[in-house]
């Protein structure tokens, strides 16, 4: 048996996102969880923004942020949005956008996170 026929067959998978690999990306640094799961609809990440992210946007991709830590400001589409512990934002394809100030989030990328998909101007 597979391990990917057995999630299917347990209906669950369960990942700590402490005991993920940190990865670099446009806004910092992350911690993707079911990123790789093949029939996972959507991926979730713990991200920490770095001062210097990135602006960016996706052209399939819609973002849920949820700001767990920290204040800022969100640049989205050209607009300065403040955001702080329990500031949620939904970013939908072609929005450009990126975090700005010292601060965690949760980000669920729907459909799940392609790096293919992240474009810069």
């Amino acid at each position: 048996m597979t391990e990917k026929t057995t999630k299917k067959q347990v209906g669950f998978e369960v990942v700590h996102l402490d005991d993920l690999p940190p990865t670099q990306c446009p806004c910092g640094t992350t911690r993707r969880a079911f990123a790789g799961t093949a029939d996972a609809p959507a991926s979730l990440h713990r991200v920490v923004i770095d001062k210097q992210a990135k602006t960016h946007y996706h052209k399939k991709l819609t973002e849920i942020y949820y700001i767990l830590e920290g204040e800022g400001v969100m640049e989205l589409d050209g607009q300065e949005v403040p955001v702080k512990p329990g500031s949620s934002i939904l970013i939908r394809p072609g929005c450009r956008h990126r975090a700005v100030g010292s601060m965690t989030i949760l980000n669920m990328p729907i459909p799940r996170f392609d790096p293919n998909d992240e474009w810069f101007d």
